[in-house]
């Protein structure tokens, strides 16, 4: 079974002013944050602007990212849609492509009959159809579906389903989660907000907005943690809480772009309907980053 030990970050989709894809940047991207000791990369995430693509478009970029992504780091790509059908053909594609996982949104738009069976079965049906292992995504703040512990744990009961990706930051249903799985279910944070209390109650890493402009920030976290440093870890998860909160919850997909632009990555433009920070909030991203990264 495939190890998500250790950490991922969501990557941006670049794209030109005109807002096609630009390809060359993703493969750039990938190629530097690549050079810290990150465990792989995710592929349209929800940072990824994944709902904003059609089919053709994210095959290019499964494909551009595999060939990008070094050999011993993983490729996780999102795949999840609002049809168990067309996940279940994202999910194919993204194999194709060379992804060893992929990261399943549950679907949401018919939130009122996403029942606990529902959704089990949307994973259970996707898991039997996806030649390479499920990860459980859990997104309230996107999808305005929240699922509780003994939904994803109905959905974990399946061989292919391998872990969970939680970015609702509730840390009682986490450890509910831990606790009763299945032997070597794999729990990820969903956000460096809270990666400390997460590895603490048994998650194994985390997929993280903040390591796609801080890597060895959130790697601090990390591996502080793993060699018993409590004091140190504690300390960079402190440090990591507000710049994080500004690129996730507060200002989003626009914040992050943004502040890669500045520390010398590609961000480039959002997909409408998404845009650009103001002249206001932007110069506040900025004042953030260079505090939180002194000269």
């Amino acid at each position: 079974m495939i190890k998500l030990n250790g950490l991922y970050p969501p990557l941006p989709t670049s794209f030109k002013e005109d807002e096609n894809l630009y390809l060359l940047k993703i493969q750039e991207n990938i190629q530097k944050l690549c050079t810290h000791d990150l465990a792989g990369i995710l592929v349209l995430g929800s940072n990824g602007e994944l709902v904003m693509l059609s089919k053709e478009e994210k095959k290019k970029v499964y494909e551009t990212a595999r060939k990008a992504i070094p050999a011993g780091k993983l490729m996780i790509a999102g795949s999840g849609a609002q049809s168990t059908r067309e996940t279940i053909e994202l999910s194919k594609i993204a194999s194709g492509s060379g992804a060893d996982a992929v990261l399943v949104l549950s679907p949401s738009y018919y939130k009122g009959q996403m029942s606990s069976e529902a959704l089990a079965v949307f994973y259970h049906d996707v898991a039997d159809n996806s030649p390479v292992p499920v990860i459980i995504y859990n997104m309230p703040s996107n999808s305005g579906l929240d699922m509780d512990a003994e939904t994803i744990l109905a959905a974990a009961q399946h061989d292919n389903i391998i872990g969970l990706k939680d970015s609702g930051g509730n840390l009682v249903k986490m450890g509910a989660v831990i606790k009763n799985a299945k032997p070597n279910f794999q729990v990820l944070a969903g956000s460096a907000g809270f990666l400390l209390p997460a590895l603490s109650l048994g998650a194994v890493g985390g997929i993280l907005a903040l390591a796609n402009i801080a890597p060895e920030l959130c790697l601090d976290i990390y591996k502080s943690f793993l060699a018993g440093d409590m004091d140190s870890a504690q300390k960079y998860q402190l440090d990591a809480v507000e710049l994080n909160t500004a690129v996730t919850r507060k200002w989003g997909v626009p914040a992050l772009k943004t502040a890669m632009d500045h520390l010398g990555l590609y961000g480039g433009p959002v997909r409408k309907p998404l845009l650009p920070l103001n002249g206001s909030i932007k110069s506040q991203l900025i004042e953030l980053i260079n505090k939180s990264f002194p000269e």
